[in-house]
């Protein structure tokens, strides 16, 4: 949309209701020098080209003069010298107009410090590490034509491959090791491509990997739509657990089944920050060394899925599912179950993972009872308490994931809905009546089926929770 500004026709309110509507702006003038300070007044964080019109009336080129006001602001892309009487340079004009709103270089480069503006090299610095299969902080050939082809549709031809390598090695002294491109090579190269110009080439790389022009994650990428229909649940499907498997074992760098807090730290190093606190350890199983497990990794991600499918879809993202994957998005890392109703009508389910929510008066037990399903005793839980414990039983032959949830005895249930969950286990104190009094209280409202009997006698296995219900 091209709006002609005339200062003998319109006012500066006019003009000022113009400029607020554009994402680029162009300045024609004889002397643009006269109007550079004004010009990028006008226009904040708004790319900007400089015309020099008429240059058939001039001879030889101002170009001299426009350089040191291009270098004071960073809001102008370029400088363009043309004749709209004689047609030159208009074509370009335009081109380079275009390419300034879809490419502009202010989020990327700093032209006055000659490097990435720190946002710049997070975001690049992210796309490195996860482009980094093997977790060796060294992008080898196979790694980068994997980029390559991710990125642009092709892999490069391997002479290409050593060409792309020949100039991060001979100009910087760590870009390039064990013929492989190392982060600093990387960002360098992306440096390279800015400052000739070519800027479409950053910006293919940043917005594949999910930014937008701010070089902020896009809520589209993060949170792509998922419906889950009332009554069902979110699941991780076989696709989800095999790439959270890989991901694993990536950052698993002693290969000892286990992450470290420091191999952990690594795994989490893509996201802006921590999305699991220190109740993580309490939530699920543990090696011996108090290390998380595969099988504890693999248990906290079905948790997130069932518990909380947008933040779940969010750390997918994060992690880079829909690139790594090659899917269109991580919603097809999960899997939405047929509704619960249903099921129970039919009397069989396809569903793997399920809800208990343990009940019970203060004092009776039930903390430790969440510990003791994933195989410790309440003295020896570290850290902070978790009111989640997620581990797998055997039903029928079956592995299935059940979820304890610990009820706080301050809650009120008022409606069945308060107590809705797939099991309920009532706990009780056998040396206090009140609190069988308690649990007979909230067995009049729940709508879960309870163990019948048994779960007031003494305390019952999980599997065998489960097992009723499944039955």
């Amino acid at each position: 949309h091209i709006v002609d500004y005339s200062e003998s026709e319109q006012t500066e309110d006019e003009l000022q209701e113009e400029i607020a509507k554009v994402s680029g702006a162009g300045w024609r003038e004889g002397w643009p020098c006269l109007c550079s300070l004004t010009l990028c007044l006008f226009f904040p964080r708004i790319p900007i080209i400089l015309v020099g019109n008429k240059s058939d009336l001039q001879m030889g080129s101002s170009m001299d003069v426009i350089l040191p006001i291009m270098n004071q602001f960073s809001e102008i892309e370029t400088c363009v010298e043309c004749s709209a009487k004689n047609l030159k340079n208009i074509s370009e004009l335009f081109y380079y107009a275009q390419k300034a709103v879809l490419h502009p270089t202010a989020p990327l480069y700093d032209p006055e410090e000659k490097q990435l503006r720190p946002a710049c090299a997070r975001a690049l610095t992210r796309i490195f590490n996860l482009s980094d299969q093997d977790n060796n902080q060294i992008l080898s050939d196979d790694e980068l034509n994997y980029f390559q082809k991710s990125c642009f549709g092709n892999p490069l031809a391997p002479q290409a491959l050593e060409d792309v390598k020949m100039v991060v090695w001979k100009n910087t002294t760590d870009g390039v090791q064990d013929n492989g491109l190392t982060l600093n090579g990387f960002l360098f190269l992306n440096t390279l491509f800015i400052q000739r110009g070519r800027h479409e080439t950053t910006w293919t790389i940043l917005r594949r990997f999910g930014y937008d022009d701010e070089l902020e994650l896009t809520d589209d990428y993060l949170h792509p739509q998922f419906r889950l229909p009332p009554g069902c649940s979110s699941e991780l499907n076989h696709l989800g657990y095999q790439f959270l498997q890989r991901l694993f074992e990536k950052h698993d760098k002693d290969q000892d089944g286990a992450l470290s807090p420091a191999e952990l730290q690594s795994f989490f190093s893509v996201f802006p920050c921590v999305p699991w606190g220190p109740e993580l350890y309490n939530t699920v199983c543990t090696t011996d060394k108090g290390l998380l497990s595969l099988h504890g990794f693999l248990c906290q991600w079905t948790l997130v899925a069932y518990l909380d499918v947008r933040h779940c879809l969010e750390c997918l993202g994060y992690l880079g599912y829909p690139i790594l994957s090659e899917q269109d998005s991580q919603t097809q890392a999960l899997t939405v179950t047929r509704e619960k109703r249903i099921d129970l009508e039919k009397g069989q389910t396809q569903r793997n993972v399920f809800l208990c929510k343990v009940l019970g008066a203060r004092g009776a037990g039930k903390s430790a009872f969440l510990q003791a399903f994933l195989g410790r005793s309440l003295r020896e839980t570290p850290g902070e308490p978790s009111l989640y414990a997620i581990n797998t039983v055997q039903v029928n032959g079956q592995e299935k994931y059940l979820i304890l949830y610990e009820v706080s005895a301050d809650t009120k249930f008022t409606k069945p809905s308060d107590a809705a969950c797939d099991v309920a286990c009532l706990i009780y104190d056998l040396s206090d009546p009140r609190s069988f009094s308690y649990c007979a209280s909230i067995y009049k409202v729940t709508a879960a089926p309870c163990l019948p009997g048994g779960c007031c006698r003494s305390w019952p296995s999980p599997a065998l929770v489960l097992s009723s219900f499944l039955r």
